[in-house]
């Protein structure tokens, strides 16, 4: 729409592009959205980050309870599936919770925001910049109204802590948060914490704590005599908590070492965790190809973790989401490296392969983290993009049933005699 731009006009394709990663919170753009975009359109933007991160069917869901009509049973269906794990499965309980949590969340985040930006701002601007931030963090977005994101604040110590704090809340999984919110409850005081719970929390961990030394270590050449200042390891807080779902940075992201990038990349593709604002293969699943490993090499048939056993489906699932995942990051790779003619052979093609790669497993982990190849990308290349920002936030298994629901279902529990093929 015209009043959405400054210039009053904007590409088919650059409108479709950014307003699909704002749906999908992924936060890859083709223009500044502080300076391209009016208050109608950021305002806008906004608004689609708000939808998808909370999620269709919450959405959907909520507009049934606010209009007074009774949920559909495949919607009702939906929604506790995903909290399955949890003790009480009431729809409306559910939703409620989910909202509640997400206005709290991002309330709060705006009040410390506001904090640090009222100090350079007038009171309308800072709370205009508190309350975008906010949400943007919040739904694991990665908008953000500076053009160089947050680099000139890699030193605020109150930034960084709330936007990393926001981003982890809504990466973690309205799951987990609903099931502490229980355990808060008197009446569950004596229920345990789930498995998934669990796997969820420790994995997040281990990924920020490994994600902050890696940062450290592969950067620590590069720091000038500044490796052991506040600003650094601020940085390397941040950036390990935001390339796995949100896609701020305060450093810039084209400026670090290979070996750097390629950890990232690893951090984009396993992404948040499931029933979260995030995207990419989720920490569940990493986990649970983790575990499933060790295992298989002691020589066990079965997934052991906090005296339970993981059923075979599930780590048959996890195996394929891993295996779909890979091949289909490398189809569509392949296919924008064709599109833009770039990345073949020689030294000067190596670093547009990564940064092609970079940008392919970003759209897919609707991260937005970027080289900055995003906005030189052609209007197919940019097309392939907003496929792969769909994907990963539909899922690999949603996408993949989409794909497929028109070949007909065929019956498969029948099983052939079975005969060894050679491997390695």
């Amino acid at each position: 729409m015209p009043f959405s731009t400054i210039s009053g006009q904007m590409a088919v394709i650059d409108a479709l592009f950014t307003a699909t990663s704002a749906v999908c919170v992924t936060g890859l753009i083709v223009v500044d959205t502080g300076s391209h975009f009016t208050l109608a359109g950021q305002l806008i933007i906004l608004a689609l980050i708000q939808l998808g991160g909370l999620g269709i069917m919450t959405i959907s869901v909520s507009l049934f309870l606010f209009i007074g009509k009774r949920v559909p049973f495949k919607h009702r269906l939906a929604m506790q599936d995903v909290f399955a794990h949890t003790p009480r499965r009431d729809i409306y309980d559910l939703v409620k919770s989910v909202l509640i949590f997400t206005i709290l969340a991002e309330l709060v985040g705006a009040a410390l925001l506001f904090w640090h930006f009222q100090a350079d701002n007038s009171l309308a601007r800072a709370l205009y910049l508190a309350a975008f931030h906010s949400i943007s963090s919040f739904c694991n977005a990665g908008f953000s109204l500076f053009a160089d994101s947050f680099m000139a604040y890699r030193g605020s110590l109150l930034l960084n802590l709330t936007l990393g704090g926001l981003i982890v809340l809504g990466g973690i999984g309205f799951p987990v948060v609903y099931e502490f919110y229980l355990r808060l409850r008197r009446r569950h005081k004596t229920h345990r914490v789930s498995v998934h719970t669990k796997v969820v929390i420790i994995t997040t961990a281990v990924l920020i704590v490994a994600g902050v030394l890696m940062f450290a270590f592969l950067e620590r050449g590069r720091t000038d005599g500044a490796f052991w200042s506040k600003e650094f390891w601020l940085s390397a807080l941040f950036q390990s908590i935001t390339a796995r779902t949100a896609g701020f940075n305060t450093v810039d992201i084209a400026s670090l070492s290979t070996a750097t990038l390629t950890f990232v990349i690893f951090l984009m593709f396993f992404g948040a965790s499931p029933g979260s604002c995030g995207g990419g293969l989720k920490t569940t699943t990493l986990a649970i190809l983790g575990l499933y490993s060790l295992d298989r090499l002691r020589g066990s048939q079965k997934v052991n973790v906090f005296k339970k056993t993981i059923p075979r489906e599930t780590i048959g699932k996890a195996v394929s989401l891993f295996l779909l995942s890979g091949w289909l990051i490398a189809l569509l790779l392949f296919a924008v490296l064709i599109v833009q003619q770039s990345g073949f052979g020689g030294e000067e093609g190596r670093r547009p392969f990564l940064a092609y790669l970079f940008e392919v497993v970003s759209a897919f982990g609707t991260v937005g983290l970027s080289m900055g190849v995003t906005p030189g990308l052609s209007a197919v290349g940019k097309g392939l993009i907003v496929i792969l920002m769909l994907v990963g936030r539909l899922g690999v298994p949603t996408f993949t049933y989409l794909l497929l629901r028109g070949n007909g279902e065929k019956t498969t529990d029948f099983q052939y005699a079975e005969e060894k093929i050679m491997l390695g």
